[in-house]
């Protein structure tokens, strides 16, 4: 690595360049932790974050938790029926209060020393704590954050300036209410953790499907790549292209069907992918500069014990597209390190995405870094 200052390797993209004119973001931004320690606060910490499904949420006392930014967070539904975010971090010495990944309790019980707090954060009980003084329990509850909810899926925001979820969401939430993703149901969940930054794997994803003819010979089968089409609108883009019956590749003939594929990618890491009676969940997670995690959570129209031997079918095509992917996302990140490599060249006619992306990426952290300064002056 060079010695170069952030603000200098922030510089060395320029945002304002036309998608005819545009480099990606340089590969500095791709393998220095700095940066990767940048996006945490101006990304990741200011940014709406899904965290779970809101049926894992929708009875009193069933909760969710999550790591964001590096933050552990909780979300439960509380006796009032109203939804909650916290940092689960209790108020005493600072442990992890709910230590599972997801259930159901009637009281959020840490396990170090056992201090108790309601389902709506107020600390309810300290063993042991007599004589304690100037100890006001009102105001050591868990601490809150936002947390709120768009169709199927539950997210929090760690910034209490921040936006409300609709608002962040923009024109997604009108383009997907056609989808009726109501009518879709949870089936599966499956983690890739890759040797990759997450960068990387949102590039490959939103390259306008550049890839897939070369990589994904199944999934280009059912695909009309030539009427592709890609469109960018707030903070998002969607992909998406019509279909095409084909016995080329039969389990991916079998289990991709509909008159088109849609594939929404929401700033910065969520994805969603539908076809007719599917749909599956991207959330790309950083967990430093060279590895990123994705978690895939499939949803389909029927999920009946009938159903379930296509189900896993579909599945695991799923599984093999990631397969292919995940190995060009790994020797992309070695690329990215040699010295032959700075910048590439976007394509006019499938990389809008990515333009819109990386652009994206430099406002939230070329702000992030004149705020800090302007706040050291």
């Amino acid at each position: 690595m060079t010695s170069n200052s952030i603000k200098d390797i922030l510089a060395l993209y320029d945002a304002k360049a036309t998608l005819a004119e545009a480099y990606t973001i340089p590969a500095p931004w791709y393998v220095d932790s700095r940066i990767a320690e940048l996006e945490a606060r101006a990304v990741f910490g200011k940014t709406w974050q899904m965290v779970g499904r809101i049926e894992q949420v929708e009875k009193p006392g069933q909760f969710v938790t999550a790591i964001v930014a590096g933050e552990p967070v909780v979300v439960v539904r509380g006796n009032d029926g109203v939804l909650r975010g916290f940092y689960n971090v209790c108020r005493h010495h600072a442990a992890a209060v709910v230590t599972e990944p997801c259930g159901q309790a009637s009281i959020l019980h840490c396990p170090y020393h056992g201090w108790n707090y309601g389902l709506d954060g107020a600390l309810k009980g300290m063993p042991e704590f007599e004589g304690v003084e100037d100890f006001d329990r009102g105001k050591n509850g868990l601490v809150p954050l936002k947390a709120e909810v768009w169709e199927k899926f539950v997210f929090v925001n760690l910034d209490p300036a921040s936006e409300s979820l609709v608002s962040f969401l923009g024109g997604l939430v009108k383009r997907m209410a056609p989808l009726d993703l109501s009518k879709l149901h949870y089936f599966d969940s499956h983690t890739y953790d890759i040797h990759c930054n997450w960068k990387v794997f949102v590039d490959n994803y939103l390259d306008g499907g550049y890839h897939v003819p070369h990589l994904h010979k199944g999934l280009n089968s059912v695909l009309d790549y030539k009427q592709y089409t890609i469109e960018n609108e707030d903070r998002y883009c969607l992909q998406s292209s019509p279909m095409v019956a084909s016995s080329e590749d039969a389990a991916t003939g079998a289990t991709r069907k509909g008159d088109r594929a849609w594939y929404f990618w929401q700033y910065p890491n969520l994805m969603i992918n539908c076809y007719e009676g599917y749909m599956d969940t991207n959330l790309v997670l950083p967990v430093d500069e060279d590895h990123c995690r994705v978690i895939f959570d499939f949803y389909f129209g029927d999920v009946s014990d009938s159903a379930k031997k296509y189900n896993q079918e579909s599945v695991a095509v799923g599984n093999r597209v990631q397969d292919e992917d995940l190995g060009i996302c790994e020797a992309v990140q070695r690329g990215l390190k040699s010295r032959a490599y700075g910048a590439g060249r976007l394509s006019v006619r499938r990389e809008a995405g990515e333009h819109l992306f990386h652009r994206l990426l430099a406002e939230d952290l070329k702000a992030e870094v004149a705020g800090r300064a302007t706040a050291a002056d």
